[in-house]
């Protein structure tokens, strides 16, 4: 070594001590962190360790830990993901319907472990897609393409919901809701759904017209028979002597006033007959 250099030989390499000091602190800070007791989990995941390709059963939440430096962590998510399938699937009457259908769910915190043993940390890929696959097809084969498009999609939507609850749950996997997000239909059958729907809304409207209708010939008989049994109660109240007696009351005023008139009692009719002389 010669002024602070190491040598091979005259055509060889050469490196300087002050080169070969930041090279052993790079690869003592890569062993360090590589081998750090410490670990951070990130919100909304937790770690699964590993010794040497064994899983630990246990997981560790989001925080800080302090860990075997020999042992791996695998961080994995537990937040709600979001996958989404376009696929051509057959309906009840043997159609082919386009269906846009999104997935909601999450990996269960306390399943991490197990799923990382069976499935591995690509468990969507694995899993949770051929399983959403699955279950659209064989959900919306028992049932018509008219349920597909009208309000029997919420029907549906839960189907799928239930049948993939079944297959993911005992496996790690919650799942949190299915959509039905666009059906595509035969433009025939899309036609024809639409006429007969147009058809049914007609018909509702024209039965409501009918009861409208109805309600108001109803209240027109009411108020009918209420003038008839009030002309009917009138008609019975009011009587010749009734007439005679109301007749002399008017009689007697009229006497009382200073007009001059000639008063004659007793015509055919048995009613007085009033004479005014002032003309």
């Amino acid at each position: 070594m010669m002024n602070g250099q190491f040598g091979r030989g005259a055509g060889g390499w050469k490196v300087t001590k002050w080169l070969l000091i930041p090279l052993v602190v790079i690869v003592l800070t890569l062993i360090i962190f590589r081998f750090s007791p410490i670990l951070v989990v990130p919100a909304g995941h937790v770690a699964v360790l590993t010794l040497f390709g064994k899983v630990d059963p246990d997981e560790l939440p989001e925080g800080l830990h302090i860990i075997n430096p020999l042992k791996r962590a695998h961080i994995m998510s537990v937040r709600t993901q979001e996958v989404t399938q376009s696929a051509d699937v057959p309906s009840k009457e043997g159609l082919t319907v386009g269906l846009d259908v999104s997935l909601l769910f999450h990996l269960s915190p306390d399943k991490a472990s197990e799923v990382y043993k069976t499935v591995g940390e690509n468990y969507v890929e694995v899993l949770v897609i051929p399983v959403f696959r699955s279950a659209i097809r064989n959900v919306t084969v028992n049932y018509e393409a008219k349920a597909l498009y009208t309000s029997g999609r919420d029907v549906i939507a839960e189907a799928i919901h239930e049948e993939m609850e079944e297959m993911l749950l005992k496996r790690g996997i919650v799942v949190e809701k299915v959509l039905l997000r666009a059906i595509r239909l035969p433009k025939m059958v899309e036609e024809a759904i639409n006429n007969k729907l147009a058809a049914e809304q007609e018909a509702e409207r024209m039965k409501y017209i009918l009861e409208k209708e109805r309600q108001e010939a109803e209240r027109k008989r009411i108020e009918a028979q209420g003038i008839a049994d009030f002309q009917r109660i009138v008609s019975e109240g009011i009587d010749d002597r009734y007439l005679k007696w109301k007749a002399l009351e008017t009689v007697n005023k009229l006497a009382e006033s200073p007009n001059s008139k000639f008063v004659i009692l007793g015509d055919k009719s048995g009613l007085p007959i009033i004479v005014n002389t002032d003309k």
